[in-house]
C-alpha cells in the first residue's frame, strides 16, 4: 500500500513538475515580457509598460483579428459539416471498419505537418493535380490560380485539423444510448425530428469541444497562411511570428500572444458554460419524461 501511494506520488510530482517546467514558467515569461519596453540590442528591458497592450487594440490590427476569425471560422464550419456525418457514421460500423477507417484518418499525422502543406502546395499549383484534371478534362480551358488564395489557406486548415473535429465527435456517438433513437422512433418522430430533439442535444458537448479545439489552433496555424496564402491571407499566428522573427518587437509579439490565450481562456470558460447548460437541460428532459 505504502509502495503504491508513493508511486502516485511520484508519478502526481512528475506531471505537475513537467507542466509548471514546459507550460506555466513559458506562460509567466511571455506575460512577463508583453509589459517590457522594446530594446533593439536587448529585445525586451524596463521599464514596465502597458504600451504594448494598447498597440495590439490598435485598428490596423482589428482588420487581422477579423481575417482570422473569418478564416478560422469557415475553416471550423467545414470541419464540422464534414466531421459530424462522418463521425455518426462510423459510430456505427464495426468495430473493425471503424477502428480501420481511423487509422487511415490518422495515419497522415505521422509525416511532418510542415511537409504535408508543400504537397498541398503542389496539388493546387497551376500545374498541380488539380488543376491538371480539370484542363485535362475540358472543364477549363486555362489554370485557375488556386495557390496564395484564401480557398487555399481554408483547404490547408481543414486537412490538417478535421481529425480534431471528429474525435470528439466520436466519444459524443459512443455515448448516445440508441434505446433513446429506437424510442423516439417508436414514439412516430422523423428521421428529421429525431435528429434535431435527440441526437443533436445529446452530441453538443462533442460539438462544441470539437469546434473550439479547430477554431483556436486555426487562428494561430501562420505557416498554413505564409505557404498557401503568401501575404494575402494573414492570421493571429503571423502578427505574433512576425514580431518575434521580423521585427524583433518581443514585447509586442509577447501582448499578442497573451491576447490569445486570453481569447482561449474565454472560448474555455463559454465551453463549460454550454456544457453545462446541456447537461441541466438534459437532466430537466429527463424528469419531464
Amino acid at each position: 500500500m505504502l509502495k503504491h501511494i508513493n508511486f502516485r506520488r511520484v508519478v502526481i510530482g512528475l506531471t505537475l513538475g513537467w507542466l509548471g517546467l514546459f507550460v506555466l514558467l513559458p506562460h509567466l515569461m511571455v506575460i512577463l515580457t508583453s509589459v517590457f519596453t522594446t530594446d533593439s540590442e536587448h529585445f525586451a528591458v524596463w521599464p514596465i509598460t502597458f504600451d504594448n497592450y494598447r498597440q495590439v487594440m490598435d485598428p490596423i490590427y482589428a482588420g487581422v483579428f477579423l481575417d482570422s476569425l473569418v478564416l478560422s471560422g469557415i475553416t471550423t464550419l467545414i470541419c464540422l459539416a464534414v466531421g459530424y456525418p462522418f463521425a455518426f457514421l462510423l459510430s456505427r460500423m464495426t468495430t473493425t471498419v471503424r477502428a480501420l477507417l481511423l487509422f487511415m484518418m490518422v495515419v497522415p499525422f505521422w509525416t511532418n505537418s510542415l511537409i504535408r502543406i508543400y504537397a498541398i502546395k503542389m496539388l493546387l499549383g497551376k500545374k498541380g493535380l488539380f488543376n491538371t484534371l480539370l484542363v485535362g478534362s475540358g472543364i477549363i480551358d486555362q489554370p485557375m490560380q488556386l495557390i496564395y488564395t484564401d480557398f487555399a489557406v481554408i483547404f490547408g486548415l481543414v486537412y490538417i485539423l478535421l481529425p480534431f473535429m471528429v474525435l470528439p465527435l466520436m466519444a459524443s456517438f459512443d455515448k448516445l444510448d440508441p434505446a433513446l433513437i429506437e424510442a423516439g422512433r417508436d414514439l412516430g418522430a422523423g428521421a428529421r425530428q429525431r435528429f434535431v430533439q435527440i441526437i443533436l442535444p445529446l452530441t453538443m458537448p462533442g460539438v462544441i469541444a470539437g469546434c473550439l479545439i479547430v477554431f483556436l489552433p486555426a487562428m494561430g496555424m501562420f505557416y498554413v497562411a505564409d505557404l498557401l496564402g503568401g501575404a494575402k491571407s494573414l492570421l493571429l499566428g503571423n502578427v505574433i511570428k512576425n514580431q518575434f522573427l521580423v521585427a524583433r518587437d518581443w514585447p509586442f509579439g509577447s501582448a499578442f500572444s497573451v491576447f490569445l490565450i486570453v481569447l482561449m481562456g474565454l472560448l474555455l470558460w463559454l465551453y463549460f458554460k454550454a456544457n453545462q447548460y446541456v447537461q441541466r437541460k438534459g437532466g430537466m428532459d429527463d424528469q419531464n419524461l
